[in-house]
Parts: C-alpha cells; structure tokens; sequence
C-alpha cells in the first residue's frame, strides 16, 4: 500500500493505484498526512491516540534511562502514538539490571518514561499489575482465587460417620480451606443443612434413623495460580477478583506507590481474564441468597452435578449469572474508582470473563477486544501458512462484543490487542497484517494496540530481547524500515473512526441466559477460544452474521442495558452520550427474564419499533419459577399480532410497534429500514456519523477487482473520496437517485476507501480520476543493478540480474541467511510520447518496497497490490527505477539456529513457537525474500470526477 512521507512536496502526494491528480496550483491546498485540519481538508486532525499504540514489554523491568529514551524516539518516529507498559519476566544473565515492580526506583523510571514519551509526543498506559491475570506478592492465601472443594460421603441409617469431615488435598489445607457447608440428600428427597452439627475437629454429631444418605461438604479452597509472566516483585498468587476485601487489598499495594497521583499515566490496564477453575469466592452462599433469593446450600449436589436436566441448567444460570455480577460490582467498580481518584482511566479485556461480556466491557473506560491467530481472506498473492490456522480464527461478532458496550454506553474509544499469533515468529508481513487490522476497523474498532514490541537494550546483539508471543516488530525487524507506512495507514483509518458517532441502525439483543444455563461445568468463562461452543451455534450469532453480511449495521445490547434505554423521538437512546439506534432486534431465545420482556414492551409503547423473532419460551434461574413463569405467559398472552403479510405479524402498541418475523430481514423492509446495498458487490463497510454528513470505510477483501457504482444510504450534495493508504483525496463521480446517493469506486482486492458524503461542498477539492481503458502492460526489462544495504548477518555481495528471483537462489550463499534491505536499480525507455496515466505494479515483493522513478520518490508499498500511478514521474525515452526492499526475519533466525548461535534464553516460558513448543528455526525452509516480479508498467486513459471548483 502506497504511503508518502509527510515532508514530501503536494505534487508527489497524488500517486496511488485508482487515484490521480493534476499539479495543484499555489492556491490550492492538499491534504498533509500530519498536519492539523485546515478549513478546506477532509482529513481529520491526528492525535496521538489516533495512531497506532503498541504494548511494550519490560523484560525482568531491566531498563535504563538512556535506552528509555532512545527506543522512545524510534517508536514515534516509525509513527507510533503511545506506548502501554507491561513488566514481565526477564532474560537470564542480567538480572543485576532488574527492578522490582513498584519499588521507588520503578517508580522513578516510570515517571522518567512519561516524560520523555511526552516530549516524543506518546501517551502512556500501564499494565496494574505484571504478567497477567492480577495478582502478586500482596495476594495473601486468603485473597487469592478461590475455588469450590467438594467432598462426598456414605451414610446408612443408624450409622455413623467414622472419618472427620476435614479437606483431604494438603495443598488446599496449607493456604486454608474452611468448611462452608454440609449438605445431606436421601433417597426420598430429604434434604439436611448439617453444618452446625460438624465439630471444630471435623466430627460429624449426626447419625440418619433410616434411609440410604449422601453427604455433600463445601470448603471454600484455592487454585493455588500464581500470576503468569510475572516480573520481579510481582509473583505471587492471582487475585480473587469476586471478593472485595481481596480487590481492596490488591489495590492498597498501588495506592502506597502512587499515592493520589497517576505518574501521567493516561490509562490503567487489565489483560484478559485468564482466572483459570476460580469458581467461588468465600462468601458466595451469602451474595448468591441476597441476589438470587435462594439458598444455594440446598442445590449442593445438582451445582457439582452435570446432569442434563432442567434444574441443573436453571441452577446452573444463577450460579453464572451471581458470579458475574461479584465481578462488576467487586472488581471493576472499585478498579475505575481508583483510577478515576487519580485522574487516570482503565482500559479493559473483558473476553474469558464468567460474566456477561457486554456489561463487564461497558463497566470501563476503553473496552478493548483481542485478534488471536489469524484469518482466510480470498486476497490473491495472500500468504497464509497452514502452520499458522488456529482452532479458531478471530471472528467480527466476537470484536463487537467490545464496540458495542463502548457505542451503546456514549464512550468514544475501542481498542484491541492486535496480531497476537498472526503467525509464526518472523514470519508475518504487512500484507497479511492489513486486511486482520481491517477486519478489525470493520468491528468497530478505532484504538490498535500492536502485540507488541520488547524493551531492547543497545548492548543485547541482534536479535535484541523478544517476548514469546509478539509480532516482535522492534528496530531489530528488517521490516522496521519501512514501518512508517503501514503506521500511517493506520493513522489515517483511525482519525476517521474516531470522528463523529458511531452510525449503526440496529440494536441486537444478546440472550445471555441461553449461554449461561449449559449443565456441564461450574464457572463458565466467555472465551475467545471457545465460540464453536457459546457463540456460533446460536441464533444471535446468525441473526448478526446475516444482518451484517445483508448491509445493516449494528450494535449488542444485555438485558441490563435495556433497563437503561429509553426512547426519544422514535429512536433508541441506550446512554445520554450514545448515538441512537432505529429498530430493537430480539433473536430467538429459550430464556428471557420477565423483567427484560416487559422492558421490551415498554419500549415499543414509548415509541420504538422492535423486531423479535420469536417470543421467548421460558424464564431462566430456580427462583420463584412457577410464579414466574405464569408472569412470562401472561405477557406473552396480551401481545396481540396482526398479519402484515410476507411472514411478518405485527402489533402496534402505545406509540411504537412490535414486528413478530422467523425472517428478520423480512421485518425490518416492512419497518422500513434499508440496508447498505453495496456490500452486494462484496466490499465490507462501517459508517460514521459526523456534523454535516457520513464517512464510510470500505474495504475490498473480495478476490476480484471492484470498479462499479455504489448506493449509500443517504442524499449528499458532496462525495469526497480519500485513499487511506496514500492521505490522497478528490470529489467522486456522484448523484442523488430515490434520496440515494450513487457513487462510483474502484478497489483492487485487499485495497480500501473512505467515502466522504456530506451536505455540502468541500472548498477547492480536486476532481477525483479514473482508471478507465487499459492498454497493453509493458514489463520493464533490463540490468538489475542489486545492492544490499543494512542487515545481516553478513551484507551479500552486489548483483546484476537478467532475471528477478529470490535473494535465496542468489550464488552469494550469505544471501540466504541474509534479513534487511537491498535495493534494485533498472533503466528502461519509454515511447516519445507519453499519454494518459501509467500504473506501475511490481508483481511478487517479499515483502516491503519503497519506489523512487527517475530521483522522485512514489512511495512506499508496504503490501498487496504492490501499485501505484507514475505517469507524472515517466519521461519520453531513458527512465531509471529504484526500488528498495526489505525483507523478514525468518532466514537470518533460521541461519542462527542452525548454526546453534544462542540468541534465546529467558526466565518462564522462555520462547515457543506458535504451538506453543520450543522454538526451532533450523527446520524452516528459507522464505522467498526481494523483488520478484514481474515488474510491468499498463496504461490507461483516465476520467475525472466530479470539482466542488467550476473553475478546475
């Protein structure tokens, strides 16, 4: 993808493949890829936070003021906007560098750090803890996760118990593991509280006159996990994060490093859950009866049980639905409020947590999703190793879980943990980063955060320190380089996303309770990993997919938040610095709790309109259930449904109306709710909803080239098109037909757009160009002038080719192993006359270019289509290309490996490969590395948009 350098004259910024322009006039402004917004510019202003963040690793926190500030420069001058703290483990052999988490000298170097990243023009985040999940030295035995014991016995009648009712696991006993409860069941259906009657030495003062008993003892245990990667002076046992006392207590430990001040960090951070069999919390018997109105105690059995009956599921919901709700209110409540004390926000991964996603998300201020592994996308030339598929790609529905909670509560930024295991270590290019970062845009996303770069100090050889788990995008990278413009592309997506509002016409009802009452298991925690299970078998999940495929926007919605939303002027208002939405969807759902239909019916009474695809069979939990579920009958009874034709059933209700469809989208054209046509075509789109108009980001991830005419949802007077990948932009061709307006676009597969369609005209706009006929491509031949100029481990020998190939079928064998940058030189003629515009493509590059044309910089293109417009460059007769590559990591490592050069050797897990087994690069086959072609040049004719300047 095409990217200018932000000093580079007006005239060069007019170059990338679908676009083009004339020389501006002196008069005339062009868009800058930095610069603040003038009057006249359609880009929006760059902040910091508008660019892309990384998470940085502190190795054992063995840093140095002067590397500090080194590696700080680098970062922003590759066009990083922040950095987010996160101590882990360290590398052996310099543990005389490490410092301890918090102590005065961390704390000295983290101020340090906040400065000298202001002075680069980088906020700071930090992880609240090292490693992950929370939890260290300050977790006492008994704050730390808890678990449910569960011991059974046998008792006939007029026997006594011989063994004493005490925890048989030594491990619990030395971190303490109280009894909570003794629970007695017959075979009649008796059942006996027989707590008190079990002595402080364990002894059981009870004997049964009769029948064949079954005893159940509680002990409130412990998971005994400790914090994973933890950095020195954060091991220790991992938070109870349902228990308050424990929450208060993990945070005292912050409250006496920090004080009442922040140290200027911008935003406190917590990693995905990761709490693994923390099913309980000692006082859970009390906070389960005060909120579910029942005694657990006498559901002891059927709560251990996995019996596929109705009780064990409804008892099963209660438990979950308690559980998250001890999360929000005892972990993230009072985590925001120590951070908002010192002025500080959190941000928050709330995936693979045991409560509802959606409000556990919405409970912070940055909601942050995660990509894990990597995904198909039909691009041709895309690179996907069959080594590198996951279990489970990232799926979109997952990521809105995030966006969502963030649209539906008013809060302004998303982020997300971006390329963890894209691919294999070394091996990932921008190519295949690009269309994972859209899918991700396309999510509603607008805050990427890289995972991640390592602290390296100057004096570790290459390849620096490196964390397991990283994109590993450090200045050690050979791609490094040329890191400025996939940044920039970023840069430019993220300005837009973060304008405006979001614009998304439907609200999506999550049924929460369909999840939550699975017999099987106790705690159940809401992974990424594990949506084949929760998530894809579900009608929500088809309902989105469908809607979202059809052209409809949309956000989630729980249950709580419905409480929350009222209606104004037809719309639905979920939060009061919430964008509206036009239309409720209710997908089919076996479990609906009273209160959440009534809230429903509310709402199309006070004027909205809901579509529901069916009516909810039942009401979830154990409580009350008879009286409830008459309740639920008898609302269900007093809707009253009239044919409306075309399967849908309607019912109007105080000022608003219910639609009752199987085929939702049949409900929504009945309703009058138009989708978004263009993703016919294949192209993928999110809106944005700003003061005079839209912008809409579009994304080619089709395998076929888009050249046609597209309808938005909408009557502009303007269409401006700006390509984010070169900050380029011109006033389309367009009209208005039927309050639509029509607009044509071209994208090559794996290119995107942003469509600026307002109520008024852009000032002194160019006309956006055309391709239009294409003549015959014409390869450029001749010598091929190759130099490699930084890397290593040894620079190749200079080359003259006849023919592009790998640098690893070079006959200088130091090219095999070699990782950095060698740049191609080739002079070739053109005819005398040269008419219309010429695209230069550069066939095959692993896997970075930068492209200068007779002395002039094109720019650089970082990934596929390795395009651009060089007409204005091309001379009649002799012209001279040069074009610099960079390549990736993999042949040098490989040639490390096996040399067996030791460049690995860390504390913990050390460094694993993506399955997670020792990491070995002597088997690796070299990757393809250089300029391979074929390089051609085709021209065509061209044709303008339209000018907001009748004099242009």
């Amino acid at each position: 993808m095409l990217y200018k350098l932000k000093h580079l004259p007006a005239l060069l910024l007019c170059t990338v493949l679908l676009t083009n322009c004339r020389q501006p006039q002196a008069s005339e402004t062009v868009a800058n890829t930095t610069a603040p917004e003038a009057k006249n510019q359609v880009w929006p202003e760059v902040t910091p936070q508008a660019r892309p963040w990384t998470r940085w690793w502190w190795m054992g926190s063995a840093v140095d003021k002067p590397n500090i500030s080194r590696l700080l420069q680098e970062y922003a001058a590759s066009g990083i906007g922040g950095v987010e703290i996160a101590p882990i483990y360290g590398a052996m052999g310099y543990e005389d560098r490490y410092i301890d988490f918090l102590s005065p000298q961390w704390m000295d170097i983290l101020g340090f750090t906040v400065q000298e990243a202001k002075a680069n023009g980088m906020p700071v985040d930090m992880t609240q803890g090292t490693g992950w999940p929370f939890g260290g030295p300050q977790v006492k035995p008994q704050y730390a996760a808890a678990k449910l014991a569960i011991q059974t016995y046998r008792l006939k009648g007029g026997q006594r118990l011989q063994e004493k009712i005490t925890l048989q696991d030594p491990k619990q006993l030395e971190m303490g593991a109280p009894l909570q409860a003794v629970m007695a069941y017959n075979d009649k259906g008796d059942i006996l509280n027989l707590t008190d009657k079990v002595g402080a030495e364990g002894t059981l003062n009870w004997s049964p006159n009769s029948g064949n008993w079954t005893l159940y003892a509680a002990f409130s245990g412990k998971t005994r996990q400790m914090v994973k990667r933890a950095a020195p002076g954060g091991v220790g046992y991992t938070l109870n994060h349902l228990s308050a006392d424990a929450v208060e207590t993990y945070l005292d430990r912050f409250s006496s490093a920090f004080g009442q001040q922040n140290y200027g960090v911008r935003a406190f951070y917590n990693d995905s859950y990761e709490v693994y069999g923390a099913d309980w919390s000692p006082e859970f018997f009390e906070e389960f009866a005060q909120r579910r109105g029942y005694d657990l105690r006498l559901y002891l059995r059927e709560l251990v049980s996995e019996a596929h009956t109705e009780t064990v599921a409804r008892l099963k919901s209660d438990y979950r639905e308690t559980m998250g709700e001890l999360l929000l209110d005892n972990f993230y409540k009072p985590w925001n409020a120590w951070a908002h004390a010192r002025n500080s926000i959190t941000k928050n991964q709330a995936h693979g947590s045991p409560g509802n996603l959606l409000d556990l998300y919405a409970a912070v201020d940055i909601p942050e999703c995660e990509t894990f592994g990597s995904s198909y996308f039909p691009i041709p030339g895309l690179r996907r190793d069959s080594a590198d598929v996951r279990n489970v790609d990232p799926d979109p529905i997952m990521l809105k879980f995030a966006s969502s909670a963030a649209h539906v509560t008013g809060k302004k930024l998303i982020s997300s943990e971006t390329f963890t295991w894209l691919g294999e270590h070394f091996k990932t290019s921008y190519s295949q980063m690009k269309p994972e970062v859209e899918q991700v845009f396309l999510s509603g996303v607008n805050h990427v955060f890289y995972h991640g770069v390592t602290y390296s100090p100057e004096d570790v050889a290459w390849p620096g320190w490196l964390f397991y788990a990283s994109l590993n995008l450090t200045p050690a990278n050979s791609l490094w380089p040329q890191f400025s413009g996939f940044n920039s592309y970023i840069t430019r997506v993220q300005s837009v996303l973060q304008s405006g509002q979001p614009d998304n016409e439907l609200l999506v009802y999550w049924p929460i309770h369909d999840v939550w009452s699975k017999p099987e298991g106790m705690e159940m925690l809401i992974k990424v990993h594990d949506i084949d299970e929760w998530l894809h078998p579900t009608q929500f999940y088809k309902q989105s997919r469908e809607l979202m495929d059809a052209g409809y926007s949309l956000d989630f919605v729980s249950d709580k938040m419905l409480q929350e939303t009222t209606v104004q002027d037809g719309q639905l208002l979920t939060a009061a610095s919430a964008p509206t939405h036009k239309v409720l969807v209710i997908p089919q759902a076996r479990y609906m709790a009273v209160e959440t239909l009534e809230r429903i019916i509310a709402l199309a009474n006070q004027g909205a309109t809901v579509v529901v695809q069916q009516l909810p069979a039942e009401v979830p939990g154990l409580h009350n259930l008879k009286q409830r579920q008459e309740q639920l009958q008898q609302l269900k009874a007093s809707l009253t449904f009239a044919d409306a034709g075309n399967g849908v059933r309607q019912m109007k209700t105080g000022a608003g109306e219910i639609l009752l469809a199987q085929d939702v989208q049949r409900a929504l054209t009945y309703a009058g709710i138009q989708r978004e046509s263009l993703t016919d075509t294949g192209l993928k789109f999110i809106r944005r909803q700003v003061q005079d108009g839209k912008y809409y980001y579009l994304v080619n991830h089709t395998p076929k080239a888009i050249d046609q005419t597209i309808a938005l949802n909408m009557a502009a007077t303007s269409v401006m098109v700006m390509d984010p990948q070169s900050a380029r932009s011109g006033v389309a061709m367009s009209s208005v037909k039927d309050r639509k307006t029509e607009v044509r676009v071209q994208l090559q597969p794996g290119e995107a757009l942003i469509l600026r369609a307002t109520e008024s005209q852009t000032p002194g706009a160019l006309a956006w160009q055309y391709l239009e006929t294409k003549g015959a491509p014409l390869e450029v031949k001749g010598n091929w002038k190759l130099q490699f100029t930084q890397g290593g481990p040894e620079l190749p020998a200079e080359q003259s080719l006849q023919q592009l190939t790998s640098w690893t079928n070079l006959p200088d064998k130091r090219a095999e192993a070699f990782s950095g940058t060698g740049t191609y030189t080739v002079t070739f003629n053109m005819p005398a006359k040269i008419n219309g515009e010429y695209v230069l493509d550069l066939g095959e590059v692993r896997e970075s270019a930068r492209v200068w044309l007779n002395g002039q910089e094109v720019g650089t293109l970082w990934g596929i289509p390795f395009r651009a417009r060089v007409g204005q460059y091309l001379k009649p007769g002799k012209n001279t290309l040069r074009v610099e590559v960079a390549n990736l990591m993999a042949n040098r490592i490989r040639d490390m490996d096996q040399k067996k050069i030791e460049w690995r050797k860390y504390h913990e897990i050390n460094f694993v490969n993506i399955d997670y087994k020792p990491f070995d690069a002597s088997v690796w086959q070299p990757m393809l590395s250089g300029l391979l072609g074929p390089v051609t040049l085709t021209p065509y004719s061209t044709s303008p948009g339209s000018s907001s300047d009748a004099s242009l």
